[in-house]
């Protein structure tokens, strides 16, 4: 169950109830706005204290996400477009080479336009790239496709998979760290 309200300071608020929210959650994003969500027994009155509470929080939240997207605008249909063609015709034969190199099978590769990860790799053995990764340099790149590739034998962040990523790319810790400087749109 969705509703839509307005703040004046705020803006629009998508307010959703969820049967499995175990607790009360506002989201800020340059995308989808200001979503609270509220496990199916709170009642809306409680929902919007709780949003009332965090105002502040969620009004130097936007503010700080309004400053990022004016440095770094978010690319339009027709540059995301751009960015698809250019990632299908990059980034699977680099990863089917990064395989071939490192001893490793996957079935299918798909380009996608998440928002919340750079690469994914299923139990089947089919990895998910963003089209994103065609901003970043080489090296991250790489790393990215090593990552999910290692996931393929260790389909968790546990030591046996830290152990593999780090035998393929010993970097790898220094890579991470510098992913976290760009920003998925």
């Amino acid at each position: 169950m969705t509703r839509q309200l307005t703040d004046p300071e705020i803006g629009e608020i998508t307010v959703r109830k969820n049967p499995r929210a175990k607790r009360i959650t506002i989201r800020v994003s340059p995308r989808k706005g200001v979503t609270l969500t509220l496990p199916w027994l709170t009642s809306y009155k409680q929902g919007m204290e709780t949003l009332l509470e965090q105002k502040g929080w969620i009004l130097t939240t936007l503010e700080r996400q309004r400053r990022k997207l004016r440095e770094h605008p978010m690319p339009t249909k027709e540059e995301i477009e751009r960015m698809r063609v250019l990632a299908k015709e990059i980034l699977p034969p680099r990863l089917e080479e990064l395989a071939r190199e490192h001893s490793f099978q996957y079935n299918q590769v798909r380009i996608k336009n998440n928002v919340s990860n750079w690469g994914s790799c299923s139990r089947k053995g089919n990895i998910n790239l963003n089209l994103n990764l065609v901003r970043l340099p080489e090296d991250l790149r790489d790393y990215v496709m090593l990552h999910e590739l290692c996931h393929l034998k260790h389909p968790n962040h546990g030591p046996g998979f830290h152990s593999l990523l780090e035998s393929v790319c010993p970097e790898h810790r220094k890579k991470e760290k510098e992913l976290r400087k760009f920003r998925i749109f």
